[in-house]
């Protein structure tokens, strides 16, 4: 036993030094790329550009699935974005709710023939079409449920542009997040063929008609945890993966395809528990199969906002479905690994994400347990054990700062102090908890794979209005508190 604990942890210190190094890599990437990004964007003039007859008009599709608390929302404020020409279309993807007669109460919507649909890609049959005369730009579909995949597949047939734009329904966009977007697609049109946005947690925030008026951090545990990991995740290590092409997400939260790509590649795989990165999959093998030069590329200041889950059943829920979505699409593209033609895909983000998505819950905790064995059987001190914690906490803490560093040079808004040291502490609070409670729901993901248990989760969704009044409330309590302890 006491060898084999010893060849494990050296094994797993390998490991723990080696994802670290290269995550460290990548913020340092990031960190060069958002330097790059400012300096290029600081006297961009983007109100002049929404106003261009250049821009490429674009489709945004919003597939939908029981989201009648905030799809109207969403639609007004993606009905006010500051973008030349563009449409709207709504997919309700056989929604059991009210979302259908929300819409067409809400904007006057009226029955109309599918003029312009051309079957592209695979998708179950529309019922209706609706649009209004005091609307425009919006389209909203009515079809029979096949999953987002599928909802997405009819968005695109029914796409009037050769740019689309896709966003959860749940989320809002900032007025300038699609110019943004678009404006780094025009830097190289023939070889940007897909841009992902930055999605970032409006929980706590304050939010009015659609659009998010001060950012806060919210006073509830488990939502302020997610912006840190937001945070990390989107500017911390997608800006690098992005400067190397090696980007293997696009959110479905908010991105931006070429059209004809899409159609090429085959469009979204329905039955796919990972939408997101299986169509970045596709695109990256279509393009390197044909030796096609080209780039997938990450906007840190075109910004989406969404809801984060505040209890830990719809939280772990979605993180089991989002393990299963990074298994299925490894094992579909397995065959791209180690191969010279697939590049930095083949050769290091595809082993990234099996070492540090897939393998790692079982490093984690099972690194625990080995733990706690070398302190029962005395294989080392307390102290060394506790300065090995401690380089384990100030690593994270080394990422969570960096990461923030890169958020304040993208949106040149100062987090307040308080906010501040909450982020600090709650980065330290994930390393002793919560990322191993993270590491037991991707264990359970596995599972669930392995079981091709496929279902999506109770994913429950709240009104902006109520958030934004809770988090209203909150706030003023605390400052009642304040004055009270003032006094």
């Amino acid at each position: 036993m006491r060898a084999f604990l010893l060849n494990y942890g050296i094994v797993a210190a390998y490991l723990i030094v080696g994802s670290s190094l290269l995550y460290l890599v990548i913020l340092a990437l990031s960190h060069q790329k958002m330097l790059s990004i400012v300096k290029s964007t600081v006297n961009s003039r983007f109100r002049e550009l929404a106003g261009s007859e250049y821009v490429p008009p674009v489709s945004i599709l919003v597939p939908s699935y029981n989201e009648e608390l905030t799809i109207i929302e969403s639609v007004n404020s993606l009905m006010t974005l500051e973008f030349p020409v563009y449409e709207v279309v709504v997919i309700n993807d056989g929604s059991t709710d009210r979302t259908l007669q929300v819409l067409l109460e809400t904007f006057g919507l009226k029955p109309c023939r599918p003029a312009g649909f051309r079957p592209l890609l695979p998708s179950r049959a529309i019922r209706s079409v609706y649009r209004s005369p005091l609307y425009p730009r919006l389209v909203v579909i009515d079809k029979i449920n096949g999953g987002k995949a599928d909802a997405l597949n009819a968005g695109i047939n029914a796409a009037a542009y050769p740019l689309v734009a896709t966003i959860d329904a749940d989320s809002l966009l900032e007025k300038d997040a699609l110019i943004r977007l678009v404006k780094v697609y025009m830097e190289n049109p023939e070889q940007h063929i897909a841009v992902g946005g930055n999605v970032r947690i409006a929980n706590g925030s304050s939010i009015e008609d659609g659009r998010v008026l001060s950012v806060r951090l919210s006073n509830k545990w488990l939502p302020a945890m997610q912006y840190v990991e937001y945070v990390k995740a989107f500017l911390g290590g997608r800006i690098g993966w992005s400067a190397m092409n090696g980007l293997l997400i696009v959110s479905g939260a908010f991105g931006l395809f070429r059209k004809d790509y899409l159609v090429k590649v085959g469009g979204y795989e329905e039955g796919c528990p990972g939408e997101d990165m299986n169509i970045v999959m596709k695109l990256h093998k279509y393009m390197l199969d044909r030796h096609l030069p080209y780039r997938i590329v990450f906007c840190p200041d075109a910004v989406c906002w969404t809801q984060a889950p505040d209890t830990l059943r719809v939280l772990g829920a979605q993180r089991r479905r989002w393990i299963r979505g990074s298994l299925w699409n490894v094992s579909k593209f397995r065959a791209m690994l180690f191969i010279p033609k697939y590049r930095v895909i083949g050769w290091l983000a595809l082993p990234y994400t099996i070492m540090y998505e897939i393998l790692s819950p079982f490093v984690r905790l099972s690194g625990f347990a080995a733990l706690a064995g070398y302190v029962l059987l005395d294989m080392t001190q307390i102290r060394v054990l506790l300065m090995f914690l401690l380089v384990n906490l100030l690593i994270g803490m080394v990422f969570t700062c960096g990461s923030l560093l890169i958020e304040e040079m993208a949106f040149r808004s100062p987090i307040r102090t308080y906010d501040l040291l909450r982020i600090i502490g709650l980065s330290a609070l994930m390393a002793a908890g919560y990322d191993q409670i993270n590491a037991l729901w991707k264990l359970l993901g596995q599972w669930d794979y392995v079981r091709r248990n496929h279902a999506w989760g109770n994913m429950v969704r709240r009104s902006w209005q109520d958030e934004a009044a809770e988090a209203g409330q909150a706030r003023s309590r605390k400052t009642k508190t304040t004055k009270a302890q003032a006094v």
